[in-house]
């Protein structure tokens, strides 16, 4: 006989948004089951970009961890601390207020849909037959042979990067006009030089038409580069040309729930989906970054617990590519606010500037800002050491609407790599400096302001 639940929340899938749903509800006191098929913390961008920066960190030391570990977090204790029951199984919707996960119908006050995504695996003829992994199954490998890296995610392209430096042979097939095209087109130019520097091939324009094995372990890759025929062998391929949301076996149709054409659930700003009583967060909502989608967990709890109106505010979501330099990015694009805004401002401040910079020997890399022409900061994006923690104040600026000023007034440590931020932020008020008006009344106040 089905046993049956009556939680206030259930949270259906062990995403980090999932799991960071369940904990945040737990904390409160209410009743919360979680339910997930899989290994707990999965189903997300996490484990390929630790996997990644493994690499690089392994390289760097002149060592490695072990053959196919997979670094990470468990945050499944945390979660039974605060209260959560924990159900394993498939979940599914029997209809609009039920969920069954095995022998087990849970009807819950409120329903949040977590169930990540998967790495997508282009339709490749004989690519099935060919030794090939994803984000989700690389783990820490030992930078042997030669790896291809299908795509040009930022995992993928980190990946490469640390393979290489370890001190063997890796190809970036992207199937762009070139990498990072999410990206600025400057930055992430900055970022192929340095991968090419390291001596890591390179094509655009590819398209993969066959993978066939090729002895005694490897693989060969048959397409066109453009209208070039390229051919490829190498011992190894990672497929890095993004994710796709894990929806199916949900049945969602049953509980009411519509998706898009690429199986994301629809959500308004508040997170809800078309069934007043379900949310959805994360990678199932086609949200591609994990501080995106622990965000939206959070927005979504305070919105089913204490009916607080809520929006989910993309322009203050981050972006990161963790290569060597790293790139990170928040709101607007230059293109993107050319499009949306009829005049703007760039500002840049290269690391050459930068003292800390140039004692690292870190100097090809700069900030690049888009303000109004009144100073309300639209986007930035840093191409450079740490570029990862030196975007937080450009995110902090754009999410409570700070103006380029306030930058350029906060005091910052020396010597530091974040005064490039600061000085980036000077840049906005040089023109003023200029205003014949304002020097008139500074040398008016010179003359009158004189000591006695």
């Amino acid at each position: 006989m089905d046993s049956v639940l009556t939680p206030d929340l259930c949270v259906i899938g062990a995403s980090p948004a999932g799991l960071a749903a369940a904990s945040m509800a737990g904390s409160f006191g209410v009743s919360v089951v979680l339910i997930e098929r899989g290994a707990m913390g999965e189903g997300d961008t996490s484990a390929g970009d630790l996997a990644a920066l493994a690499l690089m960190d392994a390289a760097r030391k002149g060592f490695l961890p072990r053959e196919g570990e997979r670094p990470s977090g468990d945050a499944l204790p945390r979660a039974r601390a605060l209260g959560v029951q924990v159900v394993a199984g498939d979940a599914h919707f029997v209809d609009r207020a039920t969920v069954r996960a095995g022998d087990r119908l849970i009807r819950a006050r409120h329903v949040i849909v977590a169930t990540g995504s998967h790495p997508v695996v282009p339709p490749i003829p004989g690519l099935a037959t060919v030794p090939a992994w994803t984000a989700d199954t690389i783990g820490v490998r030992d930078g042997q042979g030669h790896l291809i890296v299908l795509g040009d995610d930022p995992s993928g392209l980190a990946t490469a990067q640390g393979w290489r430096r370890r001190g063997a042979r890796a190809t970036v097939l992207a199937t762009g006009s070139r990498l990072l095209q999410a990206e600025d087109p400057e930055m992430a130019a900055a970022v192929e030089r340095a991968l090419r520097r390291d001596g890591i091939a390179i094509h655009v324009d590819v398209r993969i038409e066959r993978a066939e094995p090729e002895a005694p372990d490897g693989l060969r890759l048959r397409g066109f580069e453009g209208e070039t025929p390229l051919a490829l062998s190498a011992s190894r391929l990672l497929l890095a040309a993004g994710r796709q949301p894990d929806t199916g076996g949900l049945r969602l149709d049953a509980g009411g729930i519509e998706i898009d054409g690429t199986g994301a659930i629809r959500v308004d700003r508040g997170l809800k989906s078309t069934n007043a009583r379900v949310y959805a967060v994360g990678g199932c909502t086609g949200e591609v970054s994990r501080h995106g989608a622990i965000q939206q967990a959070g927005l979504a709890v305070r919105n089913a617990l204490f009916r607080l109106p809520v929006r989910m505010d993309q322009a203050a979501i981050p972006r990161f590519v963790p290569t060597e330099p790293e790139l990170a990015g928040v709101g607007l694009l230059e293109d993107q606010a050319r499009l949306r805004h009829r005049d703007i401002r760039i500002l840049r401040w290269p690391f050459a500037e930068n003292d800390r910079a140039r004692i690292e020997g870190v100097t090809d890399c700069h900030v690049k800002a888009v303000t109004t022409p009144r100073g309300r900061i639209l986007g930035c994006t840093i191409v450079g050491a740490r570029a990862g923690e030196l975007i937080l104040p450009w995110m902090l600026a754009i999410a409570k609407d700070l103006r380029v000023s306030d930058l350029a007034a906060l005091p910052v440590p020396y010597p530091t790599l974040s005064e490039a931020s600061r000085q980036a932020g000077i840049e906005f008020l040089k023109p003023a400096t200029q205003n014949p008006w304002l020097r008139r009344m500074i040398h008016l106040t010179r003359f009158f302001g004189a000591p006695r």
